[in-house]
């Protein structure tokens, strides 16, 4: 193991983000004894806090979100032993002077995490930079959202950029860290078996979807601006694409396997003008069941009209020689009938059936990869049920299945954000998103988004509790395809 940083800086420490994910996920990694000895972690955010109110803070967080098999009193102490807290006023460099005080020495290194709303990450750059923090052994893990389209990304960038350069920064999705999202990587190029036919002769087409229950959850001023195809399409969804379509790496490492991605992202069709309005399909909730109780609709959530979209439902293409003619259908949205994220690849159907004239009925292989709420990799299969066939064949579909939980049930399922502060603490970029990836991902999203203004593209209703506007399902029964519901 690569020795981690002496210093980790968390901005927005106060934030639901650090109390659901980060202050968790560093208290799994000391529990562990992954981080070293002496590293001690600032914590930093507007509110006015002294480093034992900071720590009882912290206290209450894990209480609520650690799983109760995890809460050790002792480690929970020496945990906390190793937090600080300085309030901070991000966007007014005066008082950076102060962090780095409280900082100390960062002669051995310092790692920031940067969890704070868009508007403030000039800003902060600029302090970190007047206050001595950027410099050759600082490295800086980015949150999302790395901007609103190209434009602000790309402004977003060049502040990074001037002060950070590439190969210390690390830009955070933090579907990057699930397990079974890197498990595609060895169900692809760990196995001989799919390589040959995972490509255009063999795959008919992929759907992937992430799908929510929940509503706004307090996130209306932000959310509102966005939209799902800038919240979830423009990052884990492409980056899930990329994953399933990437050429085979030379190596296993950050350059490598990003330069594969990126040569996907690069080579999505664009999605222009009128083909907006015949390849996308978006919607927006309203009222319905949802969990068993009565929800409002998106509108009254929010108090007022809007055009906004809490759904979004595409057609993609890869225009590239190994997937030439593959759709690729995209869904996301809101109040849907489940949590669900996964990928399902479809494979073409056997050339020739020699079980027809005797009433055998094929399908098709499918392969299901699930992320979430549980994780598995299901391969479907055709099997003959067992008889003596006088009255023709029988065949029936069955699942050969892979769970995660149940194969590695004595290992700790841990979640994604252990992996990934980790890996910035170590500096290891291979799940970290790079620049241009980014920037090709916007430039796509971006081209949708002008083709629905130009084709006056407006939400289609849908009940809260379904699986979205029926209009969705249209995008893929025309071709002759179910989503897996």
């Amino acid at each position: 193991m690569r020795d981690p940083f002496g210093k980790l800086l968390l901005f927005g420490a106060t934030g639901d983000l650090a109390q659901r994910m980060l202050l968790p996920s560093l208290y799994g990694l000391h529990a562990d004894g992954l981080l070293s000895s002496g590293l001690t972690i600032t914590g930093t955010a507007r509110s006015t806090l002294s480093d034992a109110e900071y720590r009882d803070f912290a206290a209450k967080a894990l209480a609520t979100h650690l799983p109760d098999d995890r809460k050790d009193d002792g480690q929970i102490a020496s945990f906390l032993d190793r937090l600080q807290y300085q309030p901070l006023d991000a966007s007014k460099t005066d008082g950076f002077g102060e962090l780095a005080a409280k900082l100390g020495d960062i002669s051995n290194g310092l790692a920031i995490f940067l969890s704070t709303a868009p508007s403030l990450f000039e800003p902060t750059i600029e302090g970190l930079a007047s206050a001595g923090l950027a410099g050759d052994n600082v490295r800086i893990g980015l949150e999302k959202p790395l901007g609103f389209d190209l434009a602000s990304s790309r402004e977003i960038n060049d502040a990074v950029a001037s002060v950070f350069p590439e190969n210390r920064t690390f830009r955070i999705d933090h579907y990057l860290g699930k397990e079974t999202v890197q498990n595609i990587l060895a169900l692809r190029f760990g196995n001989s078996l799919f390589e040959p036919i995972w490509n255009a002769a063999g795959i008919d087409h992929v759907e992937i979807t992430v799908s929510e229950t929940v509503g706004l959850e307090g996130r209306a001023g932000y959310y509102d601006d966005v939209g799902a195809l800038r919240d979830m399409v423009q990052n884990h969804i492409l980056q899930l694409l990329a994953l399933i379509a990437m050429e085979p790496p030379a190596r296993f490492d950050g350059t490598s396997i990003r330069d594969e991605k990126v040569k996907v992202l690069r080579s999505l069709r664009r999605i222009a003008g009128q083909d907006a309005a015949n390849l996308t399909v978006t919607g927006q909730y309203t009222g319905g069941a949802s969990g068993g109780k009565i929800v409002a609709g998106y509108a009254e959530e929010l108090e007022k009209p809007s055009r906004t979209e809490t759904f979004v439902a595409v057609k993609a293409h890869v225009d590239n020689w190994r997937w030439q003619g593959v759709p690729f259908y995209l869904r996301t949205g809101k109040r849907m009938t489940e949590r669900r994220s996964e990928i399902v690849v479809q494979f073409k159907p056997v050339p020739h059936s020699i079980f027809a004239e005797r009433g055998g009925v094929l399908q098709s292989n499918t392969l299901i990869i699930r992320i979430q709420p549980e994780e598995y990799v299901r391969l479907l299969v055709m099997a003959k049920e067992p008889g003596l066939d006088r009255e023709g064949v029988r065949l029936r579909e069955v699942p050969l299945n892979l769970s995660l939980e149940h194969e590695f049930a004595g290992t700790r399922r841990r979640i994604a954000y252990e992996r990934l502060l980790l890996d910035l603490l170590e500096g290891d970029p291979t799940l970290f998103v790079r620049r241009d990836e980014v920037e090709a991902q916007w430039d796509w999203i971006d081209s949708i988004r002008a083709g629905w203004d130009s084709a006056d593209v407006r939400p289609k209703s849908y009940a809260s509790g379904t699986w979205g506007p029926s209009a969705a399902i249209a995008l893929t029964e025309r071709d002759g395809v179910t989503w897996n519901e």
